[in-house]
């Protein structure tokens, strides 16, 4: 059914028919008209939507929508706060993925992560979540181990996503400042300020 049909039937009452005149018209003047089109067989299966409700696809149609979602007014009342207008919708990363890859848009990926950073002992998680963000500052990749493991646990995680290197965090170390790094490939074993890492 095209958007004039509807209104053809429905006429000017109802806020429903407000929303879509209003949508288009703002669609138009803002220069969208052409990325979207009325459709009346789309239906979200939440009840919580109030309002128009969308989908979002490729421009050829090929895939299954990519997103979808709609206008809710009593939502956030459900979860303790006030009645707000809103609107918001969900995606499935697995269609963006097949899109991507389709469209020869997908960088390559380094498959090889740069660090691996663990806690020597449990108090010092902390102190290895704080290593990390200062790797992840520097661009690098980091897998930062969030339990207390076993370091045979480490060095076979290291193994598995393919690590450069290990950084120790422990107590001795951490109290002048600074952490031990192997360098997985070699063997190589040093300790390091934590400033003067890189």
């Amino acid at each position: 059914m095209m958007l004039s049909q509807m209104f053809e039937i429905l006429g000017g009452a109802g806020e429903a028919v407000a929303d879509l005149k209003l949508l288009f018209s703002l669609a138009e003047k803002f220069g969208y008209s052409d990325w979207i089109q009325f459709d009346a067989s789309v239906v979200r299966g939440l009840a919580y939507y109030t309002g128009i409700v969308f989908e979002c696809f490729d421009r050829d149609g090929k895939l299954r929508a990519i997103c979808g979602g709609g206008r809710y007014d009593q939502l956030l009342s459900t979860f303790g706060g006030d009645d707000i207008p809103a609107c918001g919708f969900g995606f499935g990363d697995a269609v963006i993925l097949e899109l991507l890859k389709e469209k020869g848009l997908l960088p390559p990926l380094n498959h090889q992560v740069e660090n691996i950073v663990c806690a020597l002992d449990h108090n010092l998680q902390g102190a290895a979540s704080m290593v990390a963000t200062t790797l992840r500052g520097k661009g690098q990749s980091v897998d930062l181990v969030l339990e207390s493991k076993p370091l045979k646990w480490v060095f076979k995680r290291a193994a598995r996503i393919n690590a450069q290197r290990l950084i120790l965090v422990g107590t001795t170390e951490w109290q002048k400042g600074m952490v031990g790094v192997k360098i997985l490939s070699s063997g190589e074993q040093y300790e390091i300020k934590l400033d003067k890492l890189e």
